[in-house]
């Protein structure tokens, strides 16, 4: 993870660079803030400490998109900022049990024990809990990002820390877009990973307070409608 990731950092930096793009827009993520630190995370607190060891090298390699930018934007005066999402989800993401997003991999995992009766596994006790954005929820900010964000300091971008879900509720919901009837079995002797990411949408709220995220529920319900009848050509 940490060398392919570093190597498309410095590939697209190093090209927009040379090529005098205006404004570079690049993706971090809210797993890559430190493992032990206080809640809710903030934009300042990316460097803080070593993150979660079951992200090492991914949030290693994203925070040297972080740094990177700054040197470009330092010595080149380029115009490379970031945004900073927290779990993403949504149509045409990947469903892969082990490579995709947590909701995705739920949605898989529900779709195949449905179709084939089987119980309905959930790692771990379901306890963690996260703040889940939707992906064209995201998609509107990306461009609200490109067009107006001025800064080139990093922006999370997430939905209210009231809206944060744990695993097991998600899990529920899922349950009940798939209209899931049978065995649900939790395997606690898995791990939960990180039990929180709480982050702090502030410097977001201050741009855009009006700014409105698709409920979850909602947003699952279509997420699932869209990869039930898109499940041949779907990522998984």
């Amino acid at each position: 993870f940490f060398r392919k990731n570093i190597q498309m950092n410095d590939n697209i930096l190093e090209a927009s660079h040379m090529t005098k793009v205006k404004k570079l827009v690049s993706c971090l993520s809210t797993c890559i803030f430190p493992n032990k630190t206080s809640y809710p995370i903030d934009e300042n607190m990316l460097h803080d400490g070593p993150p979660h060891p079951s992200n090492f090298g991914f949030s290693y390699a994203k925070r040297m998109m972080d740094v990177l930018s700054t040197a470009y934007n330092e010595e080149h005066g380029c115009m490379f900022t970031s945004v900073i999402p927290c779990n993403i989800f949504g149509p045409h993401d990947n469903f892969n049990v082990f490579q995709g997003h947590v909701m995705s991999g739920l949605i898989s995992k529900a779709y195949e024990a449905k179709k084939n009766g089987t119980t309905f596994e959930i790692w771990g006790t379901g306890a963690a809990q996260r703040q889940f954005i939707y992906n064209l929820d995201l998609a509107k900010l990306f461009i609200w990002a490109l067009r107006e964000y001025k800064e080139k300091e990093p922006i999370i971008f997430s939905p209210d820390e009231v809206d944060e879900l744990s695993i097991k509720d998600i899990a529920k919901m899922i349950l009940e877009a798939f209209d899931f009837k049978g065995e649900v079995k939790f395997l606690t002797e898995k791990p939960d990973g990180q039990l929180k990411k709480t982050a702090n949408n502030a410097k977001m709220r201050k741009y855009l307070p009006q700014f409105q995220f698709t409920p979850t529920r909602e947003a699952l319900r279509e997420t699932v409608e869209w990869y039930v009848k898109n499940y041949d050509s779907a990522r998984k």
